[in-house]
């Protein structure tokens, strides 16, 4: 099964929460909350993220980049160097996912959505030698 057949309904429950969520209330937001630590490279936070419910697609294995694109902008997303050597993941493209938390099949119901990911030419589980 592929990628896409996996995540087309978590897509269609993003879709119908941010359609429901336009509507919900007449109170304007609050000021956005600040870090106050540096930005991860890694994070991918949209102006108007908010936690929803939706079903975490199988995709491990795949391209980070591809399940960035797939996934949507709805979603606050982290990527993190599974190697252990503490790299930058600036280059999505680049890297393979090896995990992510939520697991597979598992409810989305918080940010950010993490995943461990290494480049694309390792293999996942390799721990850092250098």
């Amino acid at each position: 099964m592929t990628v896409t057949a996996y995540l087309r309904p978590a897509l269609a429950t993003l879709l119908l929460a941010s359609v429901t969520a336009c509507g919900a209330s007449s109170v304007p937001d609050g000021p956005a909350s600040t870090s106050t630590g540096p930005a991860s490279a890694g994070t991918h936070r949209p102006a108007s993220a908010r936690p929803v419910t939706a079903t975490m697609p199988d995709v491990i294995g795949g391209n980070a980049g591809r399940a960035y694109e797939q996934m949507g902008s709805t979603l606050e997303m982290t990527f993190e160097d599974a190697s252990g050597r503490g790299r930058r993941v600036d280059d999505l493209a680049a890297w393979r996912i090896c995990t992510s938390r939520p697991g597979p099949n598992q409810q989305i119901t918080g940010y950010p959505v993490v995943f461990g990911v290494v480049r694309a030419s390792e293999k996942c589980g390799e721990t850092a030698t250098e």
